[in-house]
């Protein structure tokens, strides 16, 4: 399995301009909102057509512009959730489910009620069928909603911020269901979110698009223990990010902070920006130590933030973030140096 995405797109004050390939597997394109996530996706689908490049699945063009091939999204084979999931609210269940067949000539009528009713057997929506949209719960409208995409067969599956439209608590367990329910289907899977959790917990490959660009792309973890860019290291989640200067290639100085590092890995001239991690300071002693102060503690509901400016940072300038688990002790008065490795130093560009 294969998708292979090269597009332009001109939409005058936003200009797209995206380049990716997926050999099966879950992909995620994360971003910030208006970075475009949700066009790439429906150029993909054919709902948009880019003004010029190139769109391969599974060896079958979709969109190439030198040579005039445009499929229509009927013709594409593609599975395409919403964010409000678009379900018709004027039909129940089963109509909605029976729409993902609308445009397929090859079954039978019989056909296509048997392969809806085995859909409804696999997402456990049985008993729900005649029940019109209103009347069930977001969990079970986006069971609907992939059952719809499903029925057809989809050569790919393209999901746009699935979990937006649920509440916050509902989450954690639907994305459980969804990681379940994508590790089953053995094809490509392009992911939109602006959540780096949903990103983490749920793809095996991470595109970073930061204003109509991809960025990098990279193996999820990998992508979030060296995320190489300034735009990846805050979407995903590093809090201290700081401009600094490279003075050779083991000696890097960080003039807000008022520090100069030391390293043992080489740093290119073209780095501009360090990040360290939230959770990535102690109160032992690390590879870098400096003392702090204006040392503040506030407690949140499961864990601790501290916010301190370190010795020689300039009172102007934000304090630097810490994050510490709550069966950690601590005085704010007592909190007088603080520590972290050279590995928690992510070097950005």
């Amino acid at each position: 399995m294969s998708l292979i995405v090269r597009i332009k797109k001109d939409f005058g004050s936003f200009k797209l301009d995206v380049n990716f390939s997926n050999e099966g597997g879950v992909r995620s394109l994360l971003g910030a909102s208006g970075a475009g996530k949700s066009l790439t996706l429906k150029c993909i689908a054919g709902i948009i057509k880019p003004d010029e490049g190139y769109i391969e699945l599974n060896g079958r063009v979709l969109f190439d512009s030198e040579n005039k091939i445009n499929l229509s999204p009927q013709k594409r084979h593609i599975g395409y959730m919403f964010q409000n999931y678009a379900l018709f609210p004027n039909m129940n269940v089963y109509q909605n489910i029976m729409t993902g067949l609308h445009s397929s000539k090859e079954l039978s009528k019989e056909e296509k009620i048997n392969r809806v009713n085995e859909i409804i057997k696999s997402f456990q929506l049985e008993g729900l069928e005649k029940h019109k949209i209103d009347e069930i719960s977001g969990g079970q409208s986006q069971r609907v909603a992939l059952a719809r995409i499903m029925v057809a067969d989809p050569e790919i599956i393209l999901l746009d911020e699935p979990f937006s439209a649920l509440d916050e608590h509902l989450r954690t367990k639907l994305e459980m269901d969804m990681k379940e329910f994508l590790s089953k289907f053995a094809k490509d899977v392009i992911l939109v979110t602006h959540n780096r959790d949903e990103a983490y917990v749920l793809s095996n490959e991470t595109s970073i698009i930061d204003k109509g660009s991809v960025v990098v792309s990279k193996p999820t973890k990998e992508l979030f223990k060296n995320p190489e860019y300034l735009s990846a290291a805050i979407l995903t989640g590093c809090k201290n990010n700081v401009r600094c200067e490279v003075k050779d290639s083991h000696h890097i100085y960080i003039p807000e902070w008022g520090l100069e590092l030391k390293t043992k890995q080489e740093i290119s001239k073209d780095i501009s920006y360090i990040g360290i991690r939230a959770h990535n300071f102690s109160l032992t002693r690390g590879d870098f130590s400096s003392e702090v102060k204006d040392v503040e503690v506030v407690e949140q509901p499961f864990e601790y933030l501290v916010r301190f400016r370190f010795k020689n940072q300039k009172e102007d300038t934000p304090k630097v973030l810490w994050l510490v688990t709550k069966d950690t002790k601590l005085d704010e008065s007592k909190i007088k140096s603080i520590s972290f490795n050279e590995d928690s130093i992510l070097l950005l560009k």
